[in-house]
Protein backbone atom coordinates (compact mmCIF):
# COMPACT_ATOMS: atom_id res chain seq x y z
CA UNK A 1 0.00 0.00 0.00
CA UNK A 2 1.42 3.30 -1.16
CA UNK A 3 2.23 5.35 2.04
CA UNK A 4 2.07 8.85 2.09
CA UNK A 5 -0.59 11.12 4.04
CA UNK A 6 -2.84 13.78 2.75
CA UNK A 7 -2.79 16.87 4.96
CA UNK A 8 -4.76 20.24 4.98
CA UNK A 9 -5.24 21.68 1.95
CA UNK A 10 -2.40 23.70 0.21
CA UNK A 11 -3.87 25.74 -2.89
CA UNK A 12 -7.00 25.43 -4.73
CA UNK A 13 -5.97 24.49 -8.74
CA UNK A 14 -8.29 25.43 -11.22
CA UNK A 15 -6.21 26.90 -13.90
CA UNK A 16 -7.85 26.98 -17.23
CA UNK A 17 -9.80 23.77 -16.58
CA UNK A 18 -13.34 22.51 -15.92
CA UNK A 19 -14.36 22.30 -12.43
CA UNK A 20 -11.90 22.81 -9.81
CA UNK A 21 -9.64 20.36 -7.71
CA UNK A 22 -8.07 21.16 -3.89
CA UNK A 23 -3.91 21.02 -4.09
CA UNK A 24 -2.75 19.21 -1.24
CA UNK A 25 0.65 18.40 0.47
CA UNK A 26 1.94 14.75 0.59
CA UNK A 27 4.26 13.84 2.71
CA UNK A 28 7.33 11.08 1.42
CA UNK A 29 9.87 9.03 3.37
CA UNK A 30 12.32 7.04 1.67
CA UNK A 31 10.76 3.33 3.14
CA UNK A 32 8.41 3.98 0.40
CA UNK A 33 8.77 4.46 -3.55
CA UNK A 34 8.62 7.82 -4.18
CA UNK A 35 7.72 7.12 -7.57
CA UNK A 36 4.04 6.04 -6.50
CA UNK A 37 3.41 8.87 -4.42
CA UNK A 38 4.13 11.01 -7.94
CA UNK A 39 2.01 9.32 -9.82
CA UNK A 40 -0.63 9.92 -7.07
CA UNK A 41 -0.09 13.37 -6.94
CA UNK A 42 -2.24 15.51 -9.02
CA UNK A 43 -1.48 19.75 -10.54
CA UNK A 44 -0.77 21.90 -7.90
CA UNK A 45 0.59 18.99 -4.67
CA UNK A 46 2.90 19.35 -2.90
CA UNK A 47 5.42 16.78 -2.76
CA UNK A 48 7.62 17.02 0.84
CA UNK A 49 10.38 15.21 1.23
CA UNK A 50 11.77 13.60 4.87
CA UNK A 51 15.33 13.47 5.62
CA UNK A 52 17.15 10.07 4.42
CA UNK A 53 17.93 8.96 0.32
CA UNK A 54 15.28 8.33 -2.00
CA UNK A 55 15.74 6.31 -5.35
CA UNK A 56 15.21 7.96 -8.80
CA UNK A 57 15.05 7.53 -11.90
CA UNK A 58 11.73 10.04 -11.13
CA UNK A 59 9.42 11.27 -13.63
CA UNK A 60 7.08 14.17 -12.66
CA UNK A 61 4.28 14.55 -15.09
CA UNK A 62 2.41 16.45 -13.24
CA UNK A 63 2.29 20.41 -12.10
CA UNK A 64 3.56 19.78 -8.66
CA UNK A 65 5.97 20.86 -5.98
CA UNK A 66 9.11 18.37 -4.92
CA UNK A 67 10.66 19.91 -1.90
CA UNK A 68 13.37 18.63 0.11
CA UNK A 69 13.54 19.00 3.93
CA UNK A 70 17.33 19.53 5.24
CA UNK A 71 18.85 15.57 4.72
CA UNK A 72 16.57 14.62 1.77
CA UNK A 73 19.37 13.09 -0.79
CA UNK A 74 17.64 11.49 -4.39
CA UNK A 75 20.15 9.54 -5.88
CA UNK A 76 19.72 8.62 -9.52
CA UNK A 77 21.70 4.72 -9.15
CA UNK A 78 24.10 5.57 -11.68
CA UNK A 79 21.58 4.92 -14.53
CA UNK A 80 19.71 7.45 -17.07
CA UNK A 81 18.35 10.47 -15.39
CA UNK A 82 18.09 11.03 -11.85
CA UNK A 83 14.74 13.03 -12.36
CA UNK A 84 13.22 13.68 -15.70
CA UNK A 85 10.36 16.30 -15.93
CA UNK A 86 7.36 16.70 -18.83
CA UNK A 87 5.11 18.78 -17.11
CA UNK A 88 5.14 22.81 -16.84
CA UNK A 89 5.45 24.95 -14.18
CA UNK A 90 7.20 22.06 -11.81
CA UNK A 91 9.81 23.22 -8.76
CA UNK A 92 12.10 21.31 -7.73
CA UNK A 93 14.00 22.66 -4.50
CA UNK A 94 15.90 22.01 -1.31
CA UNK A 95 17.50 18.33 -2.20
CA UNK A 96 20.85 16.79 -2.57
CA UNK A 97 20.46 15.33 -6.58
CA UNK A 98 23.03 12.94 -7.28
CA UNK A 99 24.03 9.84 -9.37
CA UNK A 100 22.70 10.11 -13.01
CA UNK A 101 24.22 7.46 -15.30
CA UNK A 102 27.42 8.42 -17.98
CA UNK A 103 26.05 8.10 -21.26
CA UNK A 104 26.20 11.53 -23.40
CA UNK A 105 24.76 10.17 -26.34
CA UNK A 106 21.41 9.70 -24.10
CA UNK A 107 22.39 13.11 -21.62
CA UNK A 108 22.50 11.53 -18.66
CA UNK A 109 21.29 14.41 -16.24
CA UNK A 110 20.61 15.21 -12.53
CA UNK A 111 17.60 17.10 -13.89
CA UNK A 112 16.41 17.08 -17.50
CA UNK A 113 13.76 19.37 -18.53
CA UNK A 114 11.94 18.25 -21.45
CA UNK A 115 10.62 21.09 -24.15
CA UNK A 116 7.06 20.40 -22.44
CA UNK A 117 8.65 21.35 -18.92
CA UNK A 118 7.79 24.89 -19.43
CA UNK A 119 8.62 27.36 -16.82
CA UNK A 120 10.28 24.76 -14.01
CA UNK A 121 12.19 26.15 -11.77
CA UNK A 122 15.24 24.33 -9.82
CA UNK A 123 16.25 26.06 -6.57
CA UNK A 124 18.51 25.72 -3.25
CA UNK A 125 19.41 21.85 -4.49
CA UNK A 126 23.34 20.54 -4.26
CA UNK A 127 24.27 18.35 -7.69
CA UNK A 128 26.85 16.08 -7.02
CA UNK A 129 28.20 13.51 -9.77
CA UNK A 130 25.82 13.71 -12.07
CA UNK A 131 27.08 13.97 -15.78
CA UNK A 132 25.12 16.73 -16.39
CA UNK A 133 23.76 18.49 -13.56
CA UNK A 134 20.47 20.04 -15.33
CA UNK A 135 19.78 19.63 -18.85
CA UNK A 136 17.54 22.63 -20.22
CA UNK A 137 16.14 20.90 -23.60
CA UNK A 138 13.99 23.50 -24.85
CA UNK A 139 12.16 24.24 -21.78
CA UNK A 140 11.09 27.87 -22.35
CA UNK A 141 10.74 29.94 -19.87
CA UNK A 142 12.90 27.88 -17.14
CA UNK A 143 14.99 28.87 -14.21
CA UNK A 144 17.90 28.00 -12.57
CA UNK A 145 18.59 29.63 -9.24
CA UNK A 146 20.55 29.39 -6.23
CA UNK A 147 22.11 25.70 -6.75
CA UNK A 148 25.53 24.28 -6.00
CA UNK A 149 26.18 22.07 -8.85
CA UNK A 150 29.34 20.25 -9.27
CA UNK A 151 30.30 17.44 -11.95
CA UNK A 152 32.14 14.92 -11.84
CA UNK A 153 35.15 14.63 -10.63
CA UNK A 154 38.62 12.98 -12.40
CA UNK A 155 38.71 11.49 -15.96
CA UNK A 156 38.76 12.72 -19.22
CA UNK A 157 37.26 16.73 -19.08
CA UNK A 158 35.98 16.41 -22.73
CA UNK A 159 34.29 13.11 -21.62
CA UNK A 160 32.21 15.11 -18.77
CA UNK A 161 29.05 17.06 -18.67
CA UNK A 162 28.16 20.41 -18.38
CA UNK A 163 27.02 21.71 -15.09
CA UNK A 164 24.01 23.42 -17.29
CA UNK A 165 23.44 22.41 -20.52
CA UNK A 166 20.66 24.47 -22.75
CA UNK A 167 19.29 23.55 -25.76
CA UNK A 168 16.49 25.88 -27.93
CA UNK A 169 15.01 27.09 -24.62
CA UNK A 170 14.18 31.11 -25.05
CA UNK A 171 13.77 33.09 -21.71
CA UNK A 172 16.08 30.90 -19.49
CA UNK A 173 17.14 32.53 -16.93
CA UNK A 174 19.99 30.49 -14.64
CA UNK A 175 21.31 33.17 -11.96
CA UNK A 176 23.03 32.88 -8.17
CA UNK A 177 24.14 29.56 -8.60
CA UNK A 178 28.03 27.63 -8.23
CA UNK A 179 29.86 25.77 -10.40
CA UNK A 180 32.25 23.11 -10.11
CA UNK A 181 33.74 20.42 -11.80
CA UNK A 182 33.01 18.86 -15.11
CA UNK A 183 33.54 20.39 -18.45
CA UNK A 184 31.92 23.80 -19.01
CA UNK A 185 29.82 25.60 -15.98
CA UNK A 186 27.32 26.67 -18.60
CA UNK A 187 26.88 25.63 -22.56
CA UNK A 188 24.07 27.23 -24.25
CA UNK A 189 23.70 26.29 -28.11
CA UNK A 190 20.45 27.27 -30.43
CA UNK A 191 17.97 29.38 -28.14
CA UNK A 192 17.69 33.11 -27.67
CA UNK A 193 16.71 35.47 -24.50
CA UNK A 194 18.37 34.12 -21.94
CA UNK A 195 19.97 35.36 -19.16
CA UNK A 196 22.92 34.07 -17.19
CA UNK A 197 23.52 36.68 -13.80
CA UNK A 198 26.05 36.04 -10.73
CA UNK A 199 26.76 32.58 -10.98
CA UNK A 200 30.26 31.63 -9.97
CA UNK A 201 32.52 28.96 -11.79
CA UNK A 202 35.48 27.45 -10.66
CA UNK A 203 37.61 24.52 -11.96
CA UNK A 204 35.95 23.76 -15.39
CA UNK A 205 36.85 24.33 -18.79
CA UNK A 206 34.72 27.65 -20.30
CA UNK A 207 32.92 29.19 -17.28
CA UNK A 208 30.26 30.29 -20.13
CA UNK A 209 30.29 28.90 -23.67
CA UNK A 210 27.91 30.92 -26.26
CA UNK A 211 27.33 29.41 -29.52
CA UNK A 212 23.92 30.76 -31.69
CA UNK A 213 22.23 32.02 -28.42
CA UNK A 214 21.34 35.46 -29.43
CA UNK A 215 19.43 38.33 -27.43
CA UNK A 216 21.29 37.27 -24.49
CA UNK A 217 22.62 38.61 -21.60
CA UNK A 218 25.82 37.33 -19.56
CA UNK A 219 26.20 39.62 -16.30
CA UNK A 220 27.69 39.93 -12.65
CA UNK A 221 29.15 36.35 -12.96
CA UNK A 222 32.71 35.47 -11.41
CA UNK A 223 35.33 32.81 -13.39
CA UNK A 224 37.77 31.70 -11.26
CA UNK A 225 40.95 29.79 -12.16
CA UNK A 226 39.08 27.83 -15.69
CA UNK A 227 40.31 27.21 -18.63
CA UNK A 228 38.27 29.90 -20.89
CA UNK A 229 36.60 32.71 -18.49
CA UNK A 230 33.55 33.18 -21.51
CA UNK A 231 33.74 31.75 -24.57
CA UNK A 232 30.90 33.81 -27.16
CA UNK A 233 30.97 32.04 -30.25
CA UNK A 234 28.07 32.40 -33.03
CA UNK A 235 26.32 34.04 -31.46
CA UNK A 236 24.40 38.06 -31.80
CA UNK A 237 23.45 41.39 -29.72
CA UNK A 238 24.75 40.55 -26.74
CA UNK A 239 24.84 41.95 -23.56
CA UNK A 240 28.13 40.75 -21.80
CA UNK A 241 28.35 43.41 -18.17
CA UNK A 242 30.21 43.55 -15.44
CA UNK A 243 31.63 39.47 -14.87
CA UNK A 244 35.25 38.74 -13.78
CA UNK A 245 37.69 36.63 -14.97
CA UNK A 246 40.20 35.91 -12.70
CA UNK A 247 43.21 33.87 -13.67
CA UNK A 248 41.89 31.64 -15.76
CA UNK A 249 44.26 30.17 -18.15
CA UNK A 250 44.07 30.69 -21.47
CA UNK A 251 41.46 33.43 -22.08
CA UNK A 252 39.53 35.31 -20.20
CA UNK A 253 36.98 36.42 -22.55
CA UNK A 254 36.74 34.78 -26.87
CA UNK A 255 34.92 36.27 -29.27
CA UNK A 256 34.37 34.26 -32.61
CA UNK A 257 32.17 35.62 -34.67
CA UNK A 258 30.22 37.47 -32.18
CA UNK A 259 28.49 40.83 -33.47
CA UNK A 260 26.61 43.58 -32.52
CA UNK A 261 27.49 42.64 -28.83
CA UNK A 262 27.91 45.54 -25.72
CA UNK A 263 30.72 44.60 -23.22
CA UNK A 264 31.16 46.85 -20.80
CA UNK A 265 32.59 47.14 -17.29
CA UNK A 266 34.42 43.53 -17.00
CA UNK A 267 37.31 42.53 -15.60
CA UNK A 268 39.61 40.02 -16.48
CA UNK A 269 42.74 39.52 -14.50
CA UNK A 270 45.93 37.44 -13.94
CA UNK A 271 47.55 37.34 -10.83
CA UNK A 272 45.72 37.37 -7.61
CA UNK A 273 43.24 40.25 -7.36
CA UNK A 274 43.66 41.63 -3.69
CA UNK A 275 47.05 42.51 -5.18
CA UNK A 276 46.06 43.88 -8.14
CA UNK A 277 43.19 46.02 -6.49
CA UNK A 278 46.36 47.18 -3.69
CA UNK A 279 48.82 48.07 -6.65
CA UNK A 280 46.89 50.31 -8.88
CA UNK A 281 48.79 53.26 -8.72
CA UNK A 282 51.85 51.33 -9.40
CA UNK A 283 53.96 52.04 -12.49
CA UNK A 284 55.12 49.02 -14.33
CA UNK A 285 57.87 46.99 -14.38
CA UNK A 286 60.61 48.24 -17.03
CA UNK A 287 61.38 44.80 -18.68
CA UNK A 288 58.05 42.68 -18.64
CA UNK A 289 55.27 45.51 -17.97
CA UNK A 290 53.73 44.49 -14.84
CA UNK A 291 53.91 45.53 -11.44
CA UNK A 292 56.65 44.42 -9.50
CA UNK A 293 54.71 42.79 -6.50
CA UNK A 294 52.49 41.00 -8.69
CA UNK A 295 55.30 39.15 -10.54
CA UNK A 296 54.88 35.21 -10.54
CA UNK A 297 55.72 33.04 -6.80
CA UNK A 298 55.32 29.55 -6.67
CA UNK A 299 52.27 27.62 -6.67
CA UNK A 300 50.49 30.68 -7.84
CA UNK A 301 48.95 30.61 -11.60
CA UNK A 302 49.09 34.16 -13.21
CA UNK A 303 47.15 33.89 -16.22
CA UNK A 304 45.55 34.42 -18.55
CA UNK A 305 47.55 34.06 -21.53
CA UNK A 306 45.30 36.30 -23.49
CA UNK A 307 42.80 38.45 -21.64
CA UNK A 308 40.51 38.52 -25.11
CA UNK A 309 40.64 36.99 -27.92
CA UNK A 310 38.68 38.62 -30.74
CA UNK A 311 38.21 36.85 -34.13
CA UNK A 312 36.21 37.69 -36.90
CA UNK A 313 34.18 39.61 -34.71
CA UNK A 314 32.10 42.64 -36.40
CA UNK A 315 30.16 45.78 -34.99
CA UNK A 316 30.36 45.66 -30.99
CA UNK A 317 31.44 48.13 -28.54
CA UNK A 318 34.22 47.28 -25.29
CA UNK A 319 33.49 49.98 -23.38
CA UNK A 320 34.87 50.62 -19.53
CA UNK A 321 36.48 47.28 -19.39
CA UNK A 322 39.23 46.49 -17.78
CA UNK A 323 42.41 44.08 -19.22
CA UNK A 324 45.14 43.31 -16.54
CA UNK A 325 48.21 41.17 -16.23
CA UNK A 326 48.24 38.92 -18.88
CA UNK A 327 50.08 37.83 -21.18
CA UNK A 328 48.58 39.66 -24.03
CA UNK A 329 45.86 42.18 -23.22
CA UNK A 330 43.94 42.10 -26.82
CA UNK A 331 44.61 39.63 -29.42
CA UNK A 332 42.64 40.84 -32.69
CA UNK A 333 42.38 39.09 -35.88
CA UNK A 334 40.52 37.69 -38.92
CA UNK A 335 39.11 40.98 -40.26
CA UNK A 336 36.97 41.68 -37.18
CA UNK A 337 35.44 45.12 -38.22
CA UNK A 338 33.21 47.99 -37.08
CA UNK A 339 34.04 47.55 -33.48
CA UNK A 340 34.36 50.10 -30.80
CA UNK A 341 36.98 49.92 -28.19
CA UNK A 342 36.90 53.06 -25.86
CA UNK A 343 37.30 53.94 -21.96
CA UNK A 344 39.19 50.63 -21.44
CA UNK A 345 42.15 50.26 -19.23
CA UNK A 346 45.06 48.24 -20.04
CA UNK A 347 47.03 47.59 -17.26
CA UNK A 348 50.49 45.63 -16.74
CA UNK A 349 50.07 43.06 -19.82
CA UNK A 350 53.49 41.73 -21.38
CA UNK A 351 52.01 42.77 -24.60
CA UNK A 352 49.41 45.26 -24.46
CA UNK A 353 47.87 44.48 -28.33
CA UNK A 354 48.65 42.00 -30.61
CA UNK A 355 46.90 42.69 -33.87
CA UNK A 356 47.44 40.49 -37.11
CA UNK A 357 46.41 42.16 -40.51
CA UNK A 358 47.97 45.81 -41.74
CA UNK A 359 45.33 48.13 -41.71
CA UNK A 360 45.18 51.14 -39.27
CA UNK A 361 42.33 51.23 -36.50
CA UNK A 362 41.58 53.72 -34.28
CA UNK A 363 40.86 52.62 -30.54
CA UNK A 364 39.26 56.11 -30.05
CA UNK A 365 36.06 57.71 -30.59
CA UNK A 366 34.66 61.03 -30.57
CA UNK A 367 37.93 62.23 -28.67
CA UNK A 368 38.32 59.53 -26.24
CA UNK A 369 40.36 56.67 -26.21
CA UNK A 370 41.69 53.55 -23.73
CA UNK A 371 43.85 54.27 -20.53
CA UNK A 372 47.30 52.17 -21.83
CA UNK A 373 49.52 51.94 -17.96
CA UNK A 374 52.55 51.61 -20.34
CA UNK A 375 51.86 54.74 -22.20
CA UNK A 376 54.66 57.70 -21.16
CA UNK A 377 52.90 60.47 -22.63
CA UNK A 378 51.77 64.00 -20.64
CA UNK A 379 48.78 65.66 -20.41
CA UNK A 380 50.22 69.36 -20.68
CA UNK A 381 46.54 71.19 -21.26
CA UNK A 382 45.38 68.93 -17.80
CA UNK A 383 42.00 67.68 -20.30
CA UNK A 384 43.02 63.83 -19.34
CA UNK A 385 44.12 63.00 -22.80
CA UNK A 386 47.51 62.25 -23.56
CA UNK A 387 48.87 64.65 -25.82
CA UNK A 388 50.53 62.38 -28.74
CA UNK A 389 48.43 59.37 -29.58
CA UNK A 390 49.55 56.11 -28.58
CA UNK A 391 50.88 52.57 -30.99
CA UNK A 392 51.26 49.33 -28.83
CA UNK A 393 52.90 47.41 -31.65
CA UNK A 394 56.04 48.66 -33.75
CA UNK A 395 58.01 46.68 -36.97
CA UNK A 396 59.66 44.75 -33.92
CA UNK A 397 56.59 43.10 -32.71
CA UNK A 398 55.63 41.93 -36.23
CA UNK A 399 59.03 40.24 -36.47
CA UNK A 400 58.55 38.55 -32.93
CA UNK A 401 55.45 37.10 -34.19
CA UNK A 402 56.45 35.76 -36.99
CA UNK A 403 59.78 34.54 -35.74
CA UNK A 404 59.61 33.69 -32.15
CA UNK A 405 63.07 32.82 -32.29
CA UNK A 406 64.19 36.79 -32.66
CA UNK A 407 63.62 37.18 -29.03
CA UNK A 408 67.43 36.43 -28.65
CA UNK A 409 67.82 39.42 -30.23
CA UNK A 410 65.26 41.65 -28.26
CA UNK A 411 67.65 43.89 -25.86
CA UNK A 412 70.83 44.20 -28.60
CA UNK A 413 72.00 47.77 -29.82
CA UNK A 414 70.43 47.37 -33.35
CA UNK A 415 66.58 46.49 -31.83
CA UNK A 416 66.97 49.56 -29.26
CA UNK A 417 67.86 51.73 -32.50
CA UNK A 418 64.94 50.83 -35.20
CA UNK A 419 62.65 51.13 -32.04
CA UNK A 420 64.12 55.12 -32.05
CA UNK A 421 64.07 55.74 -34.80
CA UNK A 422 60.61 54.43 -35.00
CA UNK A 423 59.80 56.69 -32.29
CA UNK A 424 61.36 59.95 -34.33
CA UNK A 425 59.60 58.73 -37.51
CA UNK A 426 56.17 57.57 -37.32
CA UNK A 427 55.81 56.79 -41.14
CA UNK A 428 58.35 53.80 -40.26
CA UNK A 429 54.89 52.63 -37.95
CA UNK A 430 53.50 49.56 -39.64
CA UNK A 431 49.76 49.35 -40.46
CA UNK A 432 48.03 48.24 -36.82
CA UNK A 433 46.24 49.74 -33.67
CA UNK A 434 47.09 53.67 -32.75
CA UNK A 435 45.07 55.09 -30.34
CA UNK A 436 44.39 58.60 -31.27
CA UNK A 437 42.77 59.90 -27.58
CA UNK A 438 44.64 57.63 -24.81
CA UNK A 439 43.46 58.60 -21.74
CA UNK A 440 45.94 59.32 -18.78
CA UNK A 441 44.08 58.31 -16.07
CA UNK A 442 42.32 54.55 -15.70
CA UNK A 443 38.37 55.00 -15.78
CA UNK A 444 36.91 53.22 -12.29
CA UNK A 445 37.92 49.63 -11.83
CA UNK A 446 34.79 47.20 -11.93
CA UNK A 447 34.56 45.69 -7.77
CA UNK A 448 36.48 42.52 -7.12
CA UNK A 449 34.29 41.91 -3.83
CA UNK A 450 32.66 38.55 -5.01
CA UNK A 451 35.81 37.40 -6.30
CA UNK A 452 37.45 37.66 -3.06
CA UNK A 453 34.89 36.63 -0.25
Amino acid sequence: MLFFLRILPAAIFAAGVPGSAIAETLKAVPERPLQAVLDRAQDGDVIELAPGEYKGALRIERRVVLSGRPGAVLDGGGSGNAVTVTAPDVIIRGMTIRGSGHDLETMDSGVFLEKTAERALVENNRFEANLFGIYVHGATGSRVLHNMIEGVQGGRRQEAGNGVSLWNAPDVTIAENTFRYGRDGIFTITSAKDRFINNRFEQVRFAVHYMYTNDSEVSGNVSIGNHVGYAIMYSNRLVIRGNISDRDRDYGMLFNYANYAEIDGNWVAGGSLDKIASSRDEGPDEERGMVPEAKPTAGLRTGPEKCVFIYNTNHNKFRNNWFERCGIGVHFTAGSEGNEITGNAFVGNRNQVKYVGTRDLDWSKDGRGNYWSDNPAFDLDGDGIADTAYRPNDLVDRVLWTAPSAKVLINSPAVQVLRWAQAQFPALYPGGVVDSHPLISPPPKPSASRSLR
